[in-house]
């Protein structure tokens, strides 16, 4: 019985240092989910004028551009993916690349060649393991994404849809990424970028029957696009970004309180185990005691006769 005790209390010390950790990454988590959140908030507006500025330059001149039109055929698309560089996050990961992949069965089942980018050390391990191929990966910056680390990833997609397919090139560009909805709820979801879809178009298309207002673009409406092109890539990845970041850092403090919960009733469940497995040693050494009490009283009773 001694050895069992000894073993319940080492596993209650064990869980017990393994909670002091999963409280002190959950209050770090809720400390970082807000920060995240109010920068998600800060770059939301931008990216959704951005993308009415587009939208109205899109449907106020008659250009084609890589930006608003859509190609002839597609042949050939860009995913770039979204995950974390670290785990201890629940699904959160899991729920992205998942959302990646049906995503490009998608796009394979109508014929188009799939290239993936991906940000996050989670997703790049997911990818190596199975030995699928990466056009490029980014890696270091996911818990906090700047505008720099933004541009650097934007611009080889941005290059990737300037070319032509012939030369490497793609016809449209996919991003999956986690939506932060709020602080327990977080949706892998995936929209595309390139070329603009409609449904962001018709934002700012005219109700039937209204005049519609003559736009003037100086140098030209081509030049424009051109100019807004990096801008609207940028804006829409950093937005992203910010909006992964923060469900990354919600997905842990909803996983390591669970944890921390989890643990505080394997503390209770072993302490009451220790108790009764203490219990147990203590009846038993009641009954040697009484049970050697008791021969000796029938020794010495033997030995008066």
């Amino acid at each position: 019985m001694g050895a069992q005790l000894r073993v319940y209390k080492r596993r209650i010390r064990s869980v017990t240092a393994t909670k002091k950790i999963t409280k002190a990454m959950e209050m770090i988590a809720a400390s970082r989910v807000v920060k995240a959140h109010r920068r998600v908030a800060a770059s939301t507006p931008y990216a959704t004028e951005l993308t009415r500025a587009v939208a109205a330059v899109g449907t106020g001149s008659n250009t084609k551009h890589p930006l608003t039109t859509q190609a002839e055929t597609v042949t050939r698309s860009a995913v770039l993916l979204l995950t974390s560089d670290r785990g201890l996050a629940g699904a959160f990961n899991s729920n992205a690349i998942k959302a990646a992949e049906q995503l490009t069965e998608r796009l394979e089942r109508e014929g188009k060649q799939v290239d993936t980018y991906i940000v996050g050390r989670r997703g790049v391990a997911h990818y190596n393991f199975r030995e699928r191929k990466i056009a490029e990966s980014w890696t270091g910056f996911t818990d906090e994404p700047s505008y720099a680390d933004a541009k650097k990833v934007a611009a080889p997609l941005i290059e990737a849809i300037e070319k032509e397919t012939a030369a490497g090139g793609v016809d449209e560009l996919h991003i999956v990424y986690t939506e932060f909805v709020s602080m327990l709820t977080q949706t892998a979801v995936d929209a595309r970028l390139l070329p603009l879809s409609l449904d962001e178009v018709a934002k700012d298309a005219p109700v039937k029957g209204e005049i519609l207002p003559l736009y003037e673009f100086e140098p030209s409406a081509e030049d424009v696009l051109d100019a807004l092109l990096p801008r609207y890539v940028e804006s829409r990845v950093y937005n992203a970004l910010l909006q992964s970041a923060a469900s990354k850092h919600a997905a842990t403090r909803r996983a390591m309180k669970s944890a921390t919960d989890n643990a505080g009733e394997l503390i209770e469940t072993l302490t009451r185990l220790a108790n009764q497995a203490r219990q147990a040693e203590i009846t038993q050494e009641i009954s040697e005691i009484v049970g050697g009490a008791s021969a000796l009283a029938d020794a010495t009773a033997g030995s008066d006769y």
